[in-house]
């Protein structure tokens, strides 16, 4: 990410595509961090068969992620969500809204088998923190479902917590990717 504003924007250290690759597979482990890598498909034939080599070699956009606090089963848990689309020629366009669905769905279903992660997540513990001025990120989330509940003016953001059942979120299919972790691929 070379963007200076995105950084900031995302309290962000730039990393190489190899950096960002390897912070994911590092991730993949850990078990309070689930993240996914957004990859542009843009030149794909909609015929193609998405293998890993095809995969792998696609432009990074952005990338989703939801951090655990605590277990599913303690009062005080909580899976905060979190989009970035580095790419400005990428935004506006939907991109942010599918890759967040496709992690919600992913981290909210039943049938996730996770083995590093304590999952499934309730609905009603999933949480965003935005910069109270990043509108276009508070509407994002404000369409998928989740409602203001707070705002902390020391940190200029407000945090947003689901609010609703999840009607419609895209739905998507995990695929290792040889070294490189694994792919959420929507299923769209």
């Amino acid at each position: 990410m070379t963007s200076a504003e995105l950084r900031a924007q995302t309290a962000s250290e730039p990393l190489t595509l190899d950096e960002e690759y390897e912070m994911q597979r590092k991730w993949q482990l850990d078990e309070d961090k689930l993240t996914f890598i957004i990859l542009s498909g843009e030149a794909l034939n909609p015929a193609a068969q998405l293998t890993s080599e095809i995969l792998t070699k696609l432009p990074m956009i952005g990338d989703v992620n939801l951090f655990l606090k605590g277990l599913p089963h303690e009062e005080e848990f909580e899976a905060e969500v979190e989009v970035m689309i580095a790419e400005p020629a990428f935004r506006c366009r939907g991109l942010a809204s599918a890759a967040v669905q496709l992690m919600l769905s992913y981290a909210t279903s039943a049938n996730v088998e996770a083995r590093h992660h304590p999952l499934p997540v309730p609905q009603e513990k999933l949480v965003a923190r935005i910069g109270e001025a990043n509108t276009p990120s508070i509407r994002l989330f404000e369409k998928l479902g989740f409602a203001v509940t707070k705002r902390v003016a020391v940190f200029e953001e407000v945090e947003l917590r689901f609010g609703g059942r999840a009607t419609g979120w895209r739905t998507g299919q995990v695929r290792m990717l040889g070294g490189h972790g694994c792919a959420l691929v929507d299923a769209s």
